[in-house]
């Protein structure tokens, strides 16, 4: 019997959803699963999201939602793992737990569009537009409410992603089969070296070691999982470090180049121009137009 990742959500089996505050210095940064659906509103804290074949940043305003049993993670950036940092993190969630209704819910013909979403709805998806306004609204005064309210204002939400058309998915691999907990922690484990040592050169050996794998057998493993080799992830990762310090930074973009861990400038803006479909400049100058 296959052992998926170990991850509870602190709730009663009767209880349909429940509203939780993640706040500290970081977001939980284990790869997990659960069979809950997941929405979640970032207030504080920037990182990566990894899911399926995704990886991208999150930062303050982001809304996602996770349908049940995909495999995330939000991994904070480097400074929130700081203890002398001042950085902080906060994110408010909701969790739907559909199977604490019971088996009658599918029966209910009031139900019957709601549960044909739910079961055509899979994977990560970023919300966006009028939906999150709407939603993040909701989320707010969310913590106050008990009883019919509670429920009622769920399903509110429900219905305007229903019918939201701001809905981004996000990832294109959804597992077929869970993660056990031997592969969950050792992909976790990869994912959160590279994260750290991206600004570096990394060997392929090396990252094979911290799975405990060969090199061969690692690439085998990191592509049935994520959906990508890992040249590619390491190489998107740092673009989106790249993407940063281009938007936020004055540095010149040789100099941008060799902080993200690319040591051939060539090479960095072939790369960037094949993840962001821009040139690194170019890139630049449309965040600077934004900004006026």
């Amino acid at each position: 019997m296959r052992k998926v990742i170990s991850f509870q959500i602190p709730k009663s089996n009767k209880e349909f959803v429940r509203f939780q505050v993640d706040a500290g210095k970081h977001f939980y940064d284990k790869l997990h699963q659960h069979p809950q659906w997941q929405l979640t509103l970032i207030l504080k804290g920037k990182g990566h999201l990894m899911v399926g074949d995704y990886l991208g940043r999150f930062e303050p305003g982001d809304m996602f939602l996770f349908s049940s049993n995909i495999p995330h993670v939000f991994r904070s950036d480097s400074e929130y793992f700081d203890q002398e940092s001042e950085k902080e993190s906060l994110g408010h969630t909701l969790f739907f737990d559909f199977e604490a209704l019971g088996k009658k819910f599918i029966e209910v013909e009031e139900f019957v569009e709601l549960q044909h979403w739910i079961y055509q709805t899979k994977g990560c998806f970023s919300i966006n537009g009028d939906a999150k306004n709407a939603i993040a609204n909701k989320m707010s005064f969310f913590s106050e409410q008990k009883g019919l309210n509670k429920m009622l204002i769920s399903f509110e939400i429900l219905k305007v992603l229903m019918e939201s058309k701001d809905l981004a998915l996000l990832n294109t691999l959804i597992p077929s089969i869970d993660y056990t907990e031997t592969e969950g922690k050792r992909i976790g484990q990869v994912m959160s070296f590279i994260l750290a040592q991206s600004q570096q050169e990394i060997h392929l050996q090396d990252v094979a070691e911290v799975a405990n794998l060969s090199k061969e057998a690692f690439c085998r493993f990191f592509k049935a999982r994520t959906g990508k080799t890992y040249t590619e992830f390491l190489n998107q990762v740092r673009i989106h470090q790249a993407c940063e310090l281009l938007q936020e930074s004055e540095f010149p973009i040789s100099e941008i180049a060799y902080q993200s861990g690319f040591q051939n400038l060539s090479y960095f803006n072939r790369v960037f121009k094949k993840v962001k479909g821009v040139s690194p400049m170019k890139f630049r100058e449309m965040g600077i137009s934004r900004n006026k």
